[in-house]
């Protein structure tokens, strides 16, 4: 059986969010799809993923809605589900900036460019590249050159961005993020800061490397998906592996999660090294009593102590 991966947005107004929601969940889960859907009173943004009979069936619902009946969606094929569950809430905001004075996309954003377009201006002087994801999605792949905020939620990048601001000064910016939504918002916001040559990839990465004459040229590494696949690629030209194993800074494109709950860290991490150090990013979340590989693996103390053992041989080794 084919099964589809399906992502979009569309900031439209939407009356009474909550009942939508509950509603929207219902059809959902009525048609068999699995996924996450952010639903608020400036749109929707949803990845969902089912079969091919019932993501077209999703599509045409929602186009039905003249509230959605240009909805772009991008479609990817899959071998099966990429969600466990189904979710649909209600939220303030489709995406998070946590502004004073909000930025609505319907009245301000930044010009949008075809993938084409956005290669060509790339190359061009006098011209900065954002990339408007955090910081762990910018290091499993990002466009060439692109700046790179240090910033672990999107809500962070305004006040990246002002304390960066030299960077950016009378130069044509140029932002892109996975599927456009925060770039809707993002553009906008930059423009109200007064940066007046701002632009944005219209339709996001996804879309760039579907596109038939770029290829995803002058991208480097994987992107970063918020469902099980993890990444996706895009570059269909030349892969260049630009994610770093986070134990030993070897070239590594696997994401785990640190196995402490508390700490969930997303880390860049071989099978090997997921093994070597008990999948966790430090010390203390290996020795914590709610540790998950440990759980998992049923390891005894004494396995344990042995596994830790070898991890401080190791560093006194190379520490030397």
């Amino acid at each position: 059986m084919e099964y589809r991966v399906l992502l979009y947005y569309k900031y439209v107004p939407i009356e009474d969010p909550e009942q939508f929601a509950i509603d929207h969940l219902e059809f959902c889960k009525e048609l068999g799809l699995l996924g996450r859907i952010l639903v608020s009173e400036e749109g929707i943004n949803g990845t969902v993923s089912g079969t091919v009979e019932q993501t077209e069936k999703y599509m045409q619902a929602l186009r039905e809605d003249p509230r959605f009946a240009d909805t772009v969606f991008k479609v990817d094929e899959a071998s099966g589900h990429a969600f466990k569950k189904m979710h649909v809430r209600h939220k303030k905001e489709l995406v998070n900036l946590s502004l004073e004075d909000d930025v609505n996309p319907l009245e301000i954003t930044g010009k949008h460019l075809s993938p084409k377009e956005f290669y060509e201006n790339m190359q061009q002087e006098d011209t900065v590249v954002i990339d408007a994801r955090n910081d762990y999605e910018y290091d499993l792949g990002h466009f060439r050159g692109a700046i790179r905020p240090d910033i672990k939620t999107f809500r962070e990048l305004p006040d990246w961005i002002r304390d960066n601001n030299e960077v950016l000064e009378g130069k044509k910016i140029l932002t892109y993020c996975t599927g456009g939504v925060r770039c809707e918002k993002f553009s906008g916001w930059l423009l109200k800061e007064g940066h007046q040559d701002v632009s944005q990839l219209d339709g996001g990465i996804v879309t760039y490397g579907k596109d038939p004459e770029v290829q995803g040229k002058l991208w480097d590494g994987q992107c970063y998906v918020f469902d099980e696949r993890i990444s996706v690629p895009v570059n269909r030209v030349e892969h260049v592996i630009v994610g770093k194993d986070y134990f030993t800074s070897e070239p590594c494109e696997r994401y785990v999660n640190c196995a402490n709950p508390e700490c969930n860290k997303q880390i860049i991490c071989s099978e090997e090294n997921e093994y070597k150090y008990m999948r966790s990013c430090s010390h203390e979340c290996r020795v914590d009593p709610r540790n998950l590989y440990v759980k998992e693996h049923e390891m005894t103390e004494e396995e344990i102590s042995a596994r830790l053992a070898e991890i401080d041989r190791e560093n006194k080794v190379t520490s030397r």
